[in-house]
């Protein structure tokens, strides 16, 4: 019996100690700073669709594990694509930009955003960005009710442009 709870008192410790982790991992994650204004002409947009986390498939766009709050502004530079959205409730639309803030160009650059109701919408067509270039970004959030999203840019080849991402899938 008090092996049981030697190892009972192990697991909660593990487990406490993966949620500070966690913690401070993601708060970390978010800058948040005025909106300001962009350059550049293209756009990116799509509307909402739905598919499976990525990972596997040599994607460079792992999950950011973000989570924002309905009136909150999305920051952050992930892999050289500097990804600035913000909710806009009254057009019900996720809304923002994506800049190559590397002097490389960034290949195959898609955003998507994970609901808080398990709703994906994205990802965007995929776009090369020159080094510098800002290209607006919009997609159409779900008639379904959410309190928070989960942003991301992911960069390079993987399963943005076939198979359960193209769209006929």
């Amino acid at each position: 019996m008090a092996n049981k709870t030697v190892k009972t008192k192990y697991f909660l410790l593990m487990l406490m100690l993966t949620i500070v982790m966690a913690a401070i991992g993601i708060s970390g994650c978010v800058v948040t700073v005025p909106a300001g204004e962009h350059h550049g002409s293209d756009a990116i947009t799509t509307s909402r669709g739905e598919h499976e986390r990525e990972g596997a498939n040599g994607s460079d766009g792992e999950e950011s594990g973000t989570t924002v709050t309905l009136t909150e502004q999305y920051d952050t530079v992930r892999k050289g694509a500097r990804l600035i959205l913000v909710y806009d409730a009254d057009s019900n639309a996720f809304t923002g930009t994506v800049e190559n803030t590397t002097t490389s160009t960034l290949q195959q650059v898609r955003v998507e955003v994970h609901l808080s109701n398990g709703v994906e919408l994205g990802p965007t067509t995929p776009v090369d960005l020159a080094p510098g270039q800002i290209v607006d970004v919009s997609l159409t959030a779900t008639d379904q009710a959410f309190d928070g999203w989960t942003p991301h840019a992911e960069v390079g080849p993987g399963s943005g442009g076939e198979g359960e991402h193209s769209s006929g899938g």
